[in-house]
């Protein structure tokens, strides 16, 4: 890419914002000016690009300065900052789940619903998916294209890391002291598996499981029937998904792989002769793709019904940094932020 803007990140120095960094480098995005910024951690050097950077207080940051600004700092910080910013003309992309169910803010996975952003004039305010949604749909979408997903059922196995860093060392510190209480999670998370991720809603579904809901019918289609139960487990990276759901015309496995072999960002892992399948430890580790395997049909009273497995990274993949990184490359490239 030719094209070089003006950025800021807040929360350069948490566990996304510095996978968000590595992609920036990575992807080689062409970067005028890099402006870090934070709160408790104004002060703190960072690196990008072999540079040393000071990272700024966010509350008295120009924010005219940057054509765009990433918010990968939590809902609290997206809230105070994120629609100011635009109003001062920014373009704003944020992580969080404080601005994804406003119907004048897309919600966007590239791959899927990109097209939107191709025709959007000025400044705008643009909501990242929630992390085990971003790889649910990366695997579904393609599916649903042809073969139209009617109902979806989703177990989502999340890992530590997406809820920050404090997590993954309550679990590390709980793997070596047996006495060490809970302060992050409700429960031990160590040698253990927690049925709740966020709060429980009235409808004793947790927050965390309708936003599976309420997403796949924003970003894929408002008619799919959504039901999930999301757990965390004692993984430090990588969410895993165990995925069951009805098409309404047939399907084998056969024409699964044949659609999911040729979709951008997927790989499928699935020999059970083998044994190969995708795991969070062999598979979650900086990687960008979604994984799939486990794949099974079945007719069961004359409906179509499908069974995946899904594997992909948290943090660097498609559930946080690279999916923003993609945002802003096609933004980038449709020359909206010059």
């Amino acid at each position: 890419m030719n094209n070089s803007i003006n950025l800021a990140l807040v929360g350069a120095s948490g566990v996304v914002g510095n996978k968000i960094i590595s992609l920036l480098e990575k992807k080689k995005v062409n970067i005028n000016n890099f402006f870090p910024l934070g709160h408790a951690s104004v002060g703190k050097e960072i690196s990008f690009n072999n540079k040393k950077y000071i990272i700024e207080d966010i509350s008295s940051f120009d924010s005219t300065k940057a054509s765009m600004i990433i918010f990968s700092a939590g809902s609290d910080v997206a809230r105070k900052y994120a629609k100011d910013f635009v109003n001062m003309g920014s373009f704003v992309i944020d992580l969080s789940s404080e601005y994804r169910y406003e119907e004048d803010v897309p919600l966007i996975i590239p791959e899927i619903n990109g097209y939107i952003l191709n025709d959007v004039e000025g400044p705008l305010l643009i909501a990242n998916p929630n992390c085990s949604v971003s790889q649910l749909l990366m695997a579904i979408e393609p599916i649903h294209r042809k073969y139209n997903v009617e109902i979806l059922n989703v177990a989502t196995y999340q890992a530590v890391s997406g809820t920050g860093k404090d997590a993954v060392a309550e679990l590390n510190l709980q793997l070596h002291d047996k006495n060490a209480e809970p302060k992050v999670y409700p429960k031990k998370i160590a040698f253990n598996a927690i049925p709740q991720c966020d709060i429980f809603l009235d409808n004793d579904f947790t927050k965390e499981e309708m936003k599976v809901v309420w997403e796949t019918k924003k970003i894929l289609d408002p008619n799919i029937e959504v039901q999930a139960t999301c757990v965390r487990v004692p993984v430090i990276n990588g969410h895993s998904e165990a995925i069951f759901f009805r098409t309404n015309n047939p399907i084998t496995k056969k024409e699964i792989c044949d659609l999911l072999s040729v979709s951008s960002g997927i790989t499928i892992i699935d020999n059970p002769s083998k044994l190969e399948y995708p795991t969070p430890l062999e598979n979650a580790d900086d990687t960008e793709d979604v994984f799939v395997g486990r794949i099974r049909t079945q007719i069961i009273n004359n409906e179509s019904w499908v069974s995946m497995w899904i594997v992909a990274d948290n943090v660097y993949g498609k559930g946080a940094a690279l999916n923003a990184v993609q945002i802003l490359e096609q933004l980038i490239e449709n020359n909206k932020l010059c």
